[in-house]
């Protein structure tokens, strides 16, 4: 659905507030059509990121894995690797 929101589960170091409010941001911009609310919506649209983010942070803690946990660095890699292929 939203480019930007990358997979957030078995990362080593884990993820971060930061990390999972930013995708939470995101997803409430794809949902709510708009990067920016007016004054009117902004205390609705801040109140869905924080909600947003705490389920987030609730999913990644409960998920369980047998894998062992994906490296960052090797995940941005294959990143760069896609986008310069994709844009070649």
């Amino acid at each position: 659905m939203c480019r930007n929101i990358k997979p957030l589960f078995n990362l080593d170091p884990p993820a971060t507030d930061e990390e999972i409010h930013d995708a939470a941001l995101q997803f409430v911009r794809k949902l709510s059509g708009t990067t920016r609310p007016s004054k009117r919506n902004e205390a609705a649209f801040e109140r869905a990121v924080s909600s947003i983010a705490a389920c987030a942070r609730e999913l990644l803690d409960s998920l369980e894995t047998a894998q062992p946990p994906r490296n960052r660095e090797e995940e941005a890699a294959k990143a760069r690797a896609r986008s310069a292929t994709r844009f070649a």
